[in-house]
């Protein structure tokens, strides 16, 4: 399988630049935040997964580029540019971040339930319940 590594930056964009506005550079060295939304989150495992590649000294200065003005498009063109460099360079790498990104939920969406007992479920494999008087059996 051959990747789209110009459409694979473009889809991990919006999870990258989120993980590097909310962490900076420890994005790539830091364990996981319990706290951090799932694009965050999502964002934070493709640039660590590149990180652990190699510990590319240009993706850091990208990242670092980045994360001191997350709007100044120029540093995110050249992490953009960084990242596109180490996935042609390793179609393995890319393939496993296609993978990674194909179960990602469009970045920016959001869901919202309001009510007792409310939930929202975006993809459900399992029983919900939301306690009550509910018996729940198979």
């Amino acid at each position: 399988m051959t990747v789209d590594v110009a459409q694979l930056v473009a889809q991990s964009w919006p999870f990258v630049g989120a993980a590097v506005g909310a962490y900076g550079t420890a994005v790539l060295t830091q364990a996981g935040d319990a706290g951090a939304t799932a694009t965050v989150s999502l964002g934070r495992r493709v640039l660590r997964r590149l990180w652990d590649q190699g510990e590319s000294p240009y993706l850091l200065r990208a990242v670092e580029g980045a994360a001191e003005d997350p709007a100044d498009e120029d540093a995110q063109a050249a992490l953009r540019t960084e990242i596109r460099r180490l996935l042609r360079e390793d179609e393995a790498l890319a393939r496993e971040l296609a993978e990674l990104l194909s179960d990602a939920p469009p970045a920016g969406e959001t869901y919202t339930a309001v009510g007792e007992h409310s939930v929202v479920v975006r993809e459900n494999h399992g029983v919900i319940s939301t306690g009550g008087d509910v018996t729940v059996q198979r």
